[in-house]
């Protein structure tokens, strides 16, 4: 389950560099503090629907429409969480 864990975080910090064209060294970087919805200006209102996608799409997952608010896209510690979680099922 350690394993899971740890492929769901790098799996996400790919996913994040990939859709938002961010570079790997900058989302490898993140903390579970960094911001990220309002912190990342490649992180806008039309990114989020396509980065949610490309999560359930890689991750196996689905993400219902009442899971997505605010603070899911605050901070890389809570959307990290909120895909553990959801793995974990």
């Amino acid at each position: 389950m350690s394993t899971m864990a740890s492929d769901t975080d790098e799996l996400l910090r790919t996913i994040l560099a990939d859709v938002l064209g961010l570079k790997q060294d900058r989302v490898d970087a993140f903390t579970d503090e960094t911001g990220l919805f309002g912190h990342l200006p490649e992180l806008d209102s039309m990114a989020v629907a396509g980065l949610l996608t490309e999560i359930e799409d890689r991750l196996g997952i689905v993400i219902d429409d009442d899971e997505v608010d605010g603070e899911l896209l605050d901070n890389y510690g809570t959307l990290l969480a909120f895909v553990k979680a959801k793995r974990g099922r």
